[in-house]
C-alpha cells in the first residue's frame, strides 16, 4: 500500500468493509473515544441503511479504527470516525481518512461534510490538517446536550467562506 500525503506508515493498517463480528471491537473503540457514544442499535439501525457505509482499519487481525459514512449522489457525509487510544498518532486516522478521500472525483461525490462537536478540538485540528472547513455552527444541534457543532466541508469546490 503506497504512502501518500496524509498518512504515515500506512501499510501497517488494511482498511476494510466492517462485518457483524467487527462491532464488539467498534463499541469499544466508541465508548472511548467519545462522551456521548453510540450504542450498538445506533450502529446497527444506520448500516442498514443502503447509503450507510461502515469501515474498519485493522492491525494485523484488531481493529484499532472505524468510520461510518453515508453516500449521496453528490457528497458524502461522514457520521462518524474514530482511532482506539493506544493507535494515536500513528496513522490510523490518516489511514482511514486518505481512504475517504480517494471516493471523491470530479463530476461525482464532490465533497465530504462532518459535524463536529464545539468543544471537540481534536477532532476539529484533525479535519482541518485534512483540508477540511468550517462552514457554518449548527446551533444546540446535539440531542444529548445543548452543544452546537460546526459544520466542516471538503470539497473539490467548498465554500469559499469559511469560519475564523
Amino acid at each position: 500500500m503506497a504512502t501518500d500525503k496524509y498518512t504515515r506508515r500506512n501499510s501497517k493498517y488494511h482498511v476494510r468493509w466492517m462485518i457483524r463480528r467487527d462491532m464488539a471491537e467498534v463499541l469499544s473503540i466508541e465508548k472511548l473515544a467519545f462522551e456521548f457514544p453510540w450504542f450498538e442499535d445506533d450502529f446497527m439501525h444506520c448500516l442498514r441503511q443502503r447509503n450507510c457505509i461502515g469501515m474498519v482499519a485493522e492491525c494485523g487481525e484488531r481493529v484499532v479504527g472505524f468510520k461510518i459514512y453515508e453516500l449521496y449522489t453528490n457528497r458524502i457525509n461522514l457520521l462518524s470516525i474514530a482511532v482506539h487510544p493506544d493507535f494515536h498518532g500513528m496513522g490510523v486516522g490518516g489511514t482511514l481518512m486518505s481512504n475517504l478521500l480517494g471516493k471523491l472525483s470530479e463530476g461525482r461525490r464532490v465533497r465530504i461534510t462532518t459535524e463536529v462537536r464545539e468543544r471537540n478540538l481534536d477532532a476539529q485540528l484533525f479535519f482541518k490538517r485534512f483540508g477540511f472547513r468550517a462552514t457554518s455552527v449548527l446551533r444546540d444541534y446535539y440531542d444529548d446536550s445543548d452543544e452546537d457543532a460546526y459544520f466542516f466541508c471538503h470539497s473539490l469546490a467548498c465554500n469559499s467562506e469559511v469560519l475564523a
